[in-house]
This record gives structure tokens, C-alpha cells and sequence, in this order.
């Protein structure tokens, strides 16, 4: 929250606050949370800065955090400044050799580095690691020809407990090791990573921080947004397009998170300044959870 609008709060209006986000504070110590960062908030500065304060803040009161983070954006900037032309199949970029050399380089040594910084700098213990390091994530190729471009078979949250039972916030970067018998590494959907760390984990919730207010039933009517929506009902909703278009990906993530055991999955504002704080410690939440 700006400072202005700090100001702009009577004494009453911060007792109102806190009284309201005390029973979620005491919820949520202890618990498991997975949130899939990118999007808008990962390229407005002030945002990414909203992003940091709220996942500190969350490390702070006993929340377990896990960050997953792509970088789409990033790469494709990365590709131009080299001259390397981007290829795609079907929409999805096909990552020969060269080009899973530059997502390496921009996923876990230049993104993930930047985010952990951030971090640090507003008060939180974070490290970075890639879905390689420690074999936290395996994959293998795809079964259309896209390169190294992969699907987790297998997530390994050993690293991950440890780090978050010493007070850390783990920072993921979606670069998987191929199974055992193949030394490629593979370029991974970070929203289905997420997912798949989330079901390991064993997570409360599963939120992905995204460019959209949430799934509306009006195209560009936000005040057309479903707030809540039941698993079962997902067919008929994509049936009749109101879940279409690149709203399916992330909504078959919600549901590769909720057959795998987790409780709560969320598809959030990511342009709302604090939207992560507001959908856990308030009674009016934000965007659309999916359970």
C-alpha cells in the first residue's frame, strides 16, 4: 500500500483492517503456499515491487511461500538482441539448442537472481534455484517435436521442505532436468510447474498471478467476474466459451492442482497492487478461486 493512501486511512479504517486480517494470519501460519509469478507484474516495476512486499510479509507471519516465476517476455527480448529468430508451432515457441541456451541464461541466471535480489532487499530470506538443482524437477521431451521443450514426469520437493522449514523462500526457475538416461535439460510451462510443485508440496493453495482480473463472463466486462467456481462445473463453462482462448491452460492447471490434493487454487489480478494480500487476508478476496 502507497504511502499516500496510508495517510488517506483513519484509525478506524486500520482497526478495520487489522481486526478483519488477524483470523487469516493466524490461518495461514504454518501453511503451504504456491504462486506462479509473470505477467504484467513481473514487467511493471511498482508492481514487482508490490509482489516482494507481499510475499516478505507472508514469509514474515509463517507462511510458506514458493515462488514460481517464468519469463516469456524476457526471452523473447533476450532472442532479439541476439538476432535469433523465434519459431512457433501451433503458438508455442519451438526451443532448438541455441534458444534453450538464452532461456537458461535469462531464467536462472539473470530473472530468478533479480527476483531473489528484490527480495532480500525488502527484508526476506529467498534463494533461487532452477528446477535442475537438486533434481527438483524431471521432465521429458513433449510428444509434439517443440525442441527442448518438456512435461514434468516427476517433482522431487526435498530441497524445497528443507528451505522452507528454515525460514526461506524458495524462488524456482522452470529449467527441468530430462529423466534419468537423457542429460538434456528441457524449457518448461511455468504455470503446469507450478502446479505439479504445488501437488508435491502438498500445498493450502495455489495462486497464479496473472493479466487478467480472473474468468469473466463477459469478455472485458470486469464486473462480469465469477468469483467461485466448482470443479465440476469447468465443462459446461468451456463448452459454452465463457472459459476459452488462453484462459483454458490456466484453468487446467487449477485442476491438475485440485485432482492433486490441494484444497484452494486461485487465478488472481496480478495488476492490482497487493492482490496477494488481499485475497488472503480479507473477506472479499480478489479474482476467481477454483475448488
Amino acid at each position: 500500500m502507497s504511502e499516500s493512501n496510508n495517510q488517506n486511512l483513519s484509525t478506524e479504517q486500520w482497526s478495520t483492517v487489522l481486526v478483519e486480517a488477524l483470523p487469516y494470519f493466524k490461518n495461514w501460519c504454518g501453511k503451504i503456499v504456491v504462486v506462479k509469478y509473470g505477467g504484467n507484474a513481473m514487467l511493471n516495476e511498482e508492481l514487482k515491487a508490490a509482489v516482494m512486499e507481499d510475499i516478505v510479509l507472508l514469509s514474515t507471519i509463517g507462511v510458506k511461500v514458493v515462488l514460481v516465476h517464468g519469463g516469456g517476455p524476457e526471452i523473447n527480448k533476450m532472442l532479439d538482441k541476439v538476432g535469433k529468430e523465434s519459431k512457433f508451432i501451433d503458438g508455442l515457441r519451438y526451443t532448438d539448442a541455441e534458444t534453450m541456451e538464452i532461456v537458461q541464461m535469462v531464467l536462472t541466471g539473470k530473472l530468478n537472481k533479480e527476483i531473489v535480489g528484490l527480495l532480500l532487499q525488502k527484508g526476506g530470506k529467498a534463494v533461487g534455484l532452477s528446477g535442475v538443482d537438486s533434481g527438483l524437477l524431471r521432465a521429458k521431451k513433449t510428444e509434439k517435436d517443440l525442441g527442448f521443450v518438456g512435461d514434468v514426469t516427476e517433482v522431487n520437493p526435498a530441497i524445497l521442505t528443507s528451505l522452507l522449514d528454515e525460514g526461506f523462500i524458495p524462488v524456482v526457475s522452470t529449467v527441468a532436468l530430462g529423466e534419468d538416461g537423457d542429460s538434456s535439460n528441457y524449457n518448461i510451462n511455468a504455470d503446469t510447474a507450478a502446479a505439479k510443485i504445488a501437488v508435491a508440496l502438498k500445498a493450502e493453495k495455489f495462486v497464479q498471478l496473472t493479466n487478467v482480473p480472473g474468468v469473466l463472463r463477459k469478455l472485458d466486462d470486469p464486473s462480469s467476474l465469477i468469483k467461485r467456481i466448482e470443479k465440476t462445473a469447468i465443462g459446461s463453462l468451456k463448452a459454452t466459451g465463457i472459459i476459452s482462448s488462453g484462459m483454458i491452460p490456466k484453468i487446467d492447471c487449477c485442476l491438475t492442482a485440485l485432482e492433486g490434493g490441494v484444497p484452494r487454487t486461485h487465478i488472481i489480478d496480478g495488476r492490482v497492487p497487493h492482490s496477494l494480500l488481499i485475497e488472503m487476508f480479507s473477506d472479499r478476496g480478489i479474482g476467481t478461486m477454483i475448488y
